[in-house]
């Protein structure tokens, strides 16, 4: 008979339970691990999986955003949802270069999707800046990186990878902090962040705590001036630089130990998320005096607000743990009108304002149950519902020219779009041997508008010496159509110059419409991997390849034509289209340079490498990346007090797109084919603690002044060069705890 031993640190959340199942007839003991993720420096040392520490985001504090940090970890990016280099300067998390729309965003295990209230344009893009700054740096306990086939279980929109923000949790005593930060850059024209934030959590009464936590935040955007020097020949507005961004973020948790083994959380949280605009446009090289107008007054174009709650029951159990979680999210998207149709899509065109609403329904729950069959094995079962809903009136309001009828699009236009997904999945991790692991999983999805996917997995890992493991996995990963791509009352419109080369204007033009008989997007993700770890030194490289195919993208074949009206349009629509592969190698090498396992004086490095992303029928990227990326910290704990460290990210090559989304064919002109050269930026970072109340951090970043300019609003004008990085900058922070 088995028995567990439940031991609880609750001021510790990444300790919250260590389970140990003793049999008594081979009086033999297996450990669980925690359930809320497995030991730190383990999953540290797991190909396919990072973790960015509190401390970690203290040495590097971001200045707005956590994708700042995120970026630095092994196979992933920053880019843009497609590789039109449209909205450039609005980058997202991008994992090994299969884009951020297949990167999933978590905050403590629930999934965030506020970008999908953002129309999708034609080209595949959205103006978002995506789900990572809802949390403010100072209340993140970890974020895990998962990435390939450890990210497959987590369903849909994970392909390439799973983002886990993991915020702190109520302490057994009273304790609170009042924290600022500030990073002034030295160009004039670049936009700089100040942020204010507090958080307050303790006991109640016994058994009940509390967390609350509050930020005010503001970036300014960068100045219209930043890029003049790449303004187009006839052009209204130069290339917009970054866009800035006013934070406003308040949660509350209620935590109830009902008893040792059984804890509820009550949690809810408000947050407004403001652009400062600056003067981005999708499609439109000329800009407009609207457009410099909204710029150079530092005007707040869109708005989001999002709010919510969730419930959450973890179990403790004499046959093993259970977790429980009921949340809700609410997105408002206020925001200027955009144009729908040709030139004029993606830029702001009206001095109204629109709100789409959009709402993310998610209940999931897990059992981990250990158990004994020829081999120690724990299994978990799991399932997970979610409900998408979104009610967006002005994205279907672009109309049909000329008394045109589309077939099968007349009456009242569907504003409001659902989709619903079901799935169940189960995996075992089996220890065949004292040196090998086995974990076999499958997930089965039921979409309501998609139908059935089954997802399988395959993990391993050998250890060959206590040093050395062989780590590998194969899984089948999938993506189902946004509510945009499905809407067959979405519509996009462009008056000729947009149309297909093969397919050119009948003197009708061309219309897009959305397509409720799409395929979901599926990807065959492996992994191998070899790495050693003793003493402080961690060596590992991995090699991944993502067969990835059924992807979704706007039509270039007509399905037909308009009846009626005084011309003749040609009709076409979102389809699955393409096979794409991305292929590539990471590594880790970290080194202890002084102290125990080099706790005083360290080097860590990683790398990545791209060997292949493309996709197969144009041979266009998927993303714009660099060929390789290397990130390195020299990190020195001069005293118990002063951390100081120097990091450096070296970025390879960018090659930009060379096939047009919009004609369907090669892009030729020189501007559009110009490769983005590598470049290194340094920064230097010290935190000193003063007291055990005080605490303070300063430092410089891009030290050496290595400053690149937006070139052009796309790809068609600026090649891959069509992002900004900021120049040298010099930050500071204090902290107050209690």
């Amino acid at each position: 008979m088995a028995q567990i031993v439940v031991e609880e640190k609750k001021d510790d959340p990444l300790v919250e339970k260590t389970l140990e199942i003793t049999n008594e007839q081979s009086n033999n003991s297996l450990e669980i691990g925690q359930v809320v993720v497995t030991a730190q420096e383990e999953l540290k040392q797991a190909p396919g999986v990072s973790i960015i520490t509190a401390d970690d985001i203290k040495k590097r504090p971001p200045a707005n955003d956590l994708s700042d940090i995120i970026r630095k970890m092994p196979g992933v990016n920053l880019t843009g949802n497609s590789s039109s280099g449209q909205y450039g300067n609005n980058r997202q998390i991008d994992i090994r270069g299969m884009g951020p729309e297949n990167t999933l965003i978590l905050i403590d295990g629930k999934p965030v999707r506020s970008r999908n209230s953002v129309r999708m344009g034609r080209s595949g893009e959205r103006n978002t800046r995506g789900d990572t700054n809802w949390v403010p740096a100072e209340l993140v306990e970890r974020i895990e990186v998962l990435r390939g086939p450890a990210a497959a279980r987590y369903g849909s929109g994970a392909m390439g990878g799973v983002v886990n923000i993991i915020t702190k949790a109520p302490t057994e005593k009273t304790s609170g902090s009042l924290s600022w930060y500030t990073n002034q850059p030295e160009s004039e024209y670049e936009g700089y962040s100040r942020r204010y934030n507090f958080s307050l959590s303790g006991p109640i009464v016994r058994s009940l705590s509390y967390r609350l936590y509050g930020n005010i935040n503001k970036t300014d955007a960068d100045d219209l001036k930043l890029n003049q020097a790449y303004v187009a020949d006839g052009a209204t507005t130069a290339p917009a630089g970054r866009e800035g961004v006013r934070n406003r973020d308040l949660g509350a948790m209620l935590r109830w130990d009902m008893t040792p083994n059984q804890v509820f959380e009550l949690e809810g949280f408000y947050n407004r998320q403001g652009n400062i605009y600056a003067g981005d446009r999708a499609v439109s090289g000329t800009g407009s005096e609207l457009l410099t107008t909204l710029a150079g007054g530092g005007r707040e174009t869109n708005i989001m607000y999002r709010r919510g709650f969730s419930i959450t029951h973890r179990g403790t159990w004499s046959w093993g743990t259970s977790n429980l979680i009921y949340a809700y999210e609410n997105t408002r998207n206020r925001r200027l009108n955009e144009g729908l149709a040709g030139g004029s899509e993606g830029s702001i065109n009206s001095s109204d304002m629109t709100t789409s609403e959009f709402d993310n329904y998610s209940l999931q729950g897990d059992v981990n149950i250990p158990f004994k069959f020829l081999f120690d094995q724990i299994a978990t079962l799991g399932f997970e519902y979610t409900k998408e809903v979104l009610d967006d009136p002005f994205s279907i309001t672009q109309g049909i020219s000329g008394n045109q009828t589309i077939p099968g699009l007349s009456g009242e236009r569907k504003r409001e779009s659902t989709q619903e997904n079901g799935a169940l999945f189960v995996e075992s991790n089996i220890s065949l041997t004292d040196r090998w692991t086995l974990t076999p999983g499958i997930r089965y999805d039921n979409h309501s508008q998609f139908g059935i996917n089954w997802s399988p997995s395959l993990n391993t890992t050998y250890k060959l010496t206590d040093a050395v493991s062989l780590k590998g996995g194969i899984a089948r990963a999938f993506k189902a159509p946004n509510l945009y791509q499905s809407n067959t009352s979405y519509l996009y419109y462009t008056m000729g110059n947009g149309c297909p080369t093969d397919y050119p204007s009948l003197n009708g033009g061309c219309y897009v419409m959305g397509n409720d008989d799409l395929d979901q997007e599926k990807s065959w993700n492996l992994e191998l991997g070899v790495s050693y770890v003793d003493a402080g030194w961690n060596l590992g490289v991995t090699y991944f390849r993502n067969e990835y195919e059924d992807k979704i993208q706007a039509g270039y074949v007509p399905i037909g034509t308009t009846t009626g009206g005084s011309t003749t349009g040609r009709i076409l629509q979102w389809e699955n289209a393409s096979k794409a592969v991305v292929a590539g190698w990471e590594g880790t090498i970290n080194i202890p340079l002084m102290g125990n396992e080099g706790d005083v004086l360290s080097l860590n490095t990683n790398f990545t490498y791209m060997i292949e992303n493309k996709n197969k029928r144009t041979g266009e990227p998927l993303s714009v990346i660099p060929k390789f990326t290397v990130n390195s910290i020299l990190d020195w704990q001069a005293t118990q007090a002063l951390n100081l460290n120097l990091s450096m990210t070296l970025y390879g090559y960018q090659d930009p797109r060379t096939f047009s989304s919009q004609s369907g064919s090669s892009v030729t002109s020189e501007d559009a084919l110009k490769q983005r050269g590598g470049y290194t930026l340094w920064a230097v970072n010290g935190n000193y603690e003063l007291t055990k109340n005080w605490s303070f951090g300063a430092g410089i970043n891009n030290m050496f002044d290595k400053e690149l300019k937006r070139e052009g609003t796309n790809a068609g004008s600026g090649g891959a060069g069509t992002y900004n990085e900021p120049g040298r900058s010099y930050y500071a922070s204090a902290k107050f705890t209690f």
